[in-house]
């Protein structure tokens, strides 16, 4: 059942903290019920509300609260680490509503952390092309870029960047397109105050986070439209 998102439940922090404690399936189901009232519920009902607000804000991100949510069961198949369980709940909005699309919100509400990010995260070859190719071809709109996030309080993430440049770039001179073209991804994030996820107030904060985000949304756009 759909409904505005309230705030997470008090033991939403403390449910992670004993299931990642625990890593059983059948502690996982004797507590079912606590994991669907703290944490799954409201992150449905905060998805929900934030593609509300995302589309009277024109930022073109949304979600539901059956696509977006990425599940609390790890994928282990492949992984060395076999616990089966995430320490963190985590969701998508995208222009599309899939997790598939580029340009996209991701919340994250976790043990370590709680963070939002606004991302083009691992672009295909061709579009991580175009926009390399963007940013030296077209300096003044990636700076102008830069600088709106700045205002914002925002910046690039460089994390994950490459060491080298990549080939075709190697003479890209000037320090700042140098530095991004070496970027995997372009990213910003927004540290979440842990003690506001019990509190409607969270909503508010991320779509501020998100405007101010918009520029970084805005110019990716531009360079997938003439390559789409």
């Amino acid at each position: 059942m759909a409904g505005a998102f309230n705030g997470f439940g008090q033991k939403a922090i403390p449910f992670l903290k004993a299931l990642d404690f625990h890593q059983s399936r059948e502690w996982f189901q004797e507590n079912r019920d606590l994991y669907a009232s703290e944490l799954h519920e409201p992150f449905c009902d905060l998805v929900e509300t934030l593609s509300e607000r995302f589309a009277a804000a024109g930022l073109g991100l949304r979600g539901d609260r059956k696509k977006s949510l990425f599940r609390i069961n790890r994928d282990v198949r492949f992984a060395k680490d076999k616990r089966p369980y995430n320490r963190h709940l985590s969701a998508i909005l995208s222009p599309d509503g899939t997790k598939m699309e580029q340009g996209v919100f991701y919340v994250h509400i976790g043990l370590e952390r709680c963070f939002a990010g606004v991302a083009w995260w691992q672009p295909g070859p061709e579009l991580l092309q175009a926009m390399r190719k963007a940013i030296v071809t077209k300096p003044a709109a990636f700076r102008a870029m830069v600088t709106a996030l700045k205002k914002g309080g925002l910046v690039l993430d460089s994390e994950d960047c490459l060491k080298r440049a990549p080939r075709g770039f190697e003479e890209v001179s000037e320090a700042d397109l140098a530095q991004a073209v070496r970027n995997r991804h372009f990213v910003v994030r927004h540290e979440i105050d842990p003690a506001t996820i019990y509190s409607p107030a969270l909503v508010d904060d991320l779509v501020d986070f998100t405007l101010r985000a918009k520029p970084l949304l805005g110019w990716g756009m531009a360079i997938q439209g003439k390559i789409g």
